[in-house]
């Protein structure tokens, strides 16, 4: 696999918790976007991980297109 699945053309809003570790899908594959439930196996794709500094809401990616891995940063505007 060399270009990662578009699990959706825009952010996802979720409210992370300061200090909680969050795995980010990179490959588009798992069930539980944006995060990893290991359907990455074989896709040459890792996971990222991301530790919230904060309280607050976060927009990952889901068009998997971003340059700001996890975080979101209008690439799927040209998605």
């Amino acid at each position: 696999m060399d270009k990662p699945v578009v699990a959706q053309t825009s952010p996802y809003g979720v409210d992370v918790e300061e200090g909680k570790t969050y795995a980010w899908c990179a490959c588009g594959e798992s069930a539980a976007q944006p995060f990893c439930d290991g359907s990455h196996e074989d896709t040459g794709f890792n996971p990222v991980i991301y530790k919230a500094d904060k309280t607050a809401t976060v927009f990952f990616c889901g068009c998997k297109q971003t340059k700001d891995a996890p975080l979101c940063d209008g690439s799927h505007s040209s998605a």
